[in-house]
């Protein structure tokens, strides 16, 4: 299972220069619920929710969501590891990555971010390769 981080999100919305292979999509993803938010946010922000608006629904769809659980927003409010720390929409991502991973779930996260990569290495949290899928 891979959790999908905004970062690759959009790269694949908005059709940038770095964007996740298609068999991606052929994965099993998981995110939190805060993703939908944090796509729509810049996709109104730009003027783009008309234009991508179906793709936006399209790709939610195919993602199992994470509610925002106690434990999830719990786990945020503790220290991460590693050389910094994350802002607090990641907090929220990486805490849950870290929930799935607890309950027993085999989970990799794809991020284009590298704090969050990092901090989800020095967690024991895999990494999904983005260039290999």
């Amino acid at each position: 299972m891979i959790y999908l981080d905004t970062s690759v999100a959009l790269a694949h919305l908005l059709a940038e220069d770095r964007r996740p292979p298609e068999a991606l999509w052929d994965t099993t993803l998981v995110s939190s619920r805060l993703l939908e938010y944090e796509l729509w946010t810049p996709l109104h922000a730009r003027g783009l929710a008309e234009s991508h608006g179906e793709a936006a629904l399209l790709l939610l769809g195919r993602i199992a969501m994470l509610e925002l659980a106690p434990a999830v927003l719990v786990r945020a409010l503790d220290p991460f590891p590693g050389p910094s720390s994350p802002r607090t929409l990641d907090a929220l991502h990486l805490a849950s990555c870290a929930y799935l991973a607890d309950h027993g779930q085999t989970i990799s996260l794809a991020t284009y971010d590298q704090t969050m990569n990092s901090i989800a290495e020095a967690m024991g949290i895999p990494l999904s390769d983005l260039t290999r899928l």
